[in-house]
């Protein structure tokens, strides 16, 4: 792992010492007093945003700024969101084109064709993850083999003029969720194994679920790219792009949706373990959307020890964020009085700040774990929520007659094939 590590750090990093809600006229944290408004960022005067960033990013885990939602926050929720749909909107899924399962355009023109040109971010790389090698006898073979790599997301930089709305040089690294059958069945390989991303500290008591490590760390088993894995790219290019704008003001931000998030969430973590970050000198910060629990609590204990910040956006009725673990979790480790049970190192934990949100459509239940829907309550384009409380809604759901199995189709597709 050591020597494999090196190949993807191009030169060493100088090491250094809940539900929403509308928001009052004024919201004060410790640098952040905005009037509130519903104008969008892009109309928002340069200097409120290049002033707060560093509690918009976590600083202080966004204490005062999430229950009620701040705008300033929500505005880059919604902005970070719209890069992860970026992701989906760019991926090929047609079988007969020569770009399948890969980005439909090239990096210099990938923002402008999905509608992103003023976003004020250049795509720098593509990144590619391997699925594991799982036989899957009930699905039929397609044009692409399970064990060549496919477009995952990208690294993004600010650009000059940015800079100064921004306050600082960001570096964004977005992950697209589910959508091939490997990947699919790489989530639901539910058991944990330790992470041991650093080669000087394993860190054995650190563990992550297999399928999410598995896809970070895969090399492609193909000669069609070549490529090393996806936490070789990330890492490589991170390197480097923090060392060229090592005499700026940088922030490293990672967004993703349900399988990406996941991915994401291991990538801070790499990050920080590996002091990439100038040992916490660049802040790193996650914003997650639909995303399941990603590792045990000795690798929550250890992100928060690094100064991770995780932001996770939640569907109250999303059930891909209650996995897995859906029994074995941070809820269920100490039992009544305090007692803390032997294997509470295997249950899996939330990590970060949870945001809250609500929205479910009875005719559509995928809807819940839909990254567009996320992004449109957020936007205020959506009511929240269609009907008061579950017990109604579990009424009109078996009353509608034939409706429910069409549901329950849509649910069964979700899980199925589109885990994400």
């Amino acid at each position: 792992m050591a020597s494999s590590l090196l190949h993807c750090i191009p030169n060493p990093i100088p090491n250094s010492p809940t539900l929403l809600s509308h928001s009052p006229p004024h919201l004060k944290s410790s640098n952040l007093s905005f009037p509130v408004s519903s104008r969008s960022r892009a109309a928002s005067p340069p200097s409120q945003l290049a002033a707060g960033w560093r509690e918009i990013q976590g600083l202080n885990n966004w204490e005062n700024l999430v229950e009620p939602l701040h705008p300033l926050l929500r505005d880059e929720i919604v902005r970070y969101g719209e890069f992860v749909a970026a992701c989906y909107e760019a991926f090929d899924l047609d079988p007969g084109s020569r770009r399948y399962l890969n980005c439909k355009y090239r990096k210099s023109s990938m923002l402008e064709s999905v509608g992103l040109a003023e976003s004020g971010y250049e795509v720098t790389k593509y990144i590619y993850a391997t699925a594991p090698d799982i036989s899957l006898p009930t699905i039929q073979p397609g044009p692409c083999s399970n064990t060549e790599a496919r477009w995952i997301g990208y690294v993004a930089t600010s650009s000059d003029s940015e800079v100064a709305t921004l306050g600082r040089r960001d570096i964004v690294i977005t992950f697209r969720g589910t959508v091939t059958n490997p990947e699919w069945m790489a989530n639901l390989m539910s058991s944990l194994t330790p992470a041991r991303l650093d080669p000087h500290d394993p860190r054995p008591e650190v563990k992550v679920e297999e399928g999410f490590l598995s896809l970070y760390t895969s090399d492609e088993r193909s000669d069609k790219f070549g490529l090393g894995s996806c936490r070789c790219q990330l890492l490589s290019e991170i390197s480097r792009l923090i060392n060229k704008h090592r005499d700026e003001e940088v922030s490293i931000t990672i967004a993703g949706h349900s399988m990406g998030s996941s991915l994401g969430l291991l990538l801070a973590y790499d990050i920080a373990e590996l002091g990439l970050n100038g040992a916490g000198k660049i802040p790193v910060t996650v914003f997650s959307f639909g995303g399941p629990r990603v590792g045990n609590t000795g690798f929550k204990e250890r992100c928060e020890e690094l100064g991770v910040r995780v932001l996770r956006v939640v569907n109250v009725n999303d059930p891909i964020t209650k996995m897995p673990g859906v029994v074995f979790n941070e809820n269920f480790k100490r039992f009544r009085g305090g007692f803390e049970f032997p294997w509470s190192c295997s249950c899996y934990a939330h990590v970060g700040v949870e945001l809250l949100v609500d929205f479910f459509k009875m005719h559509n239940p995928s809807c819940v774990h839909d990254l567009g829907s996320y992004i449109g309550l957020l936007r205020g384009q959506m009511k929240s929520p269609e009907s008061p409380n579950l017990v109604d809604r579990a009424k009109g759901f078996f009353a509608g007659g034939g409706e429910w199995r069409e549901a329950a189709v849509n649910m069964f597709n979700l899980v199925r094939s589109q885990w994400t």
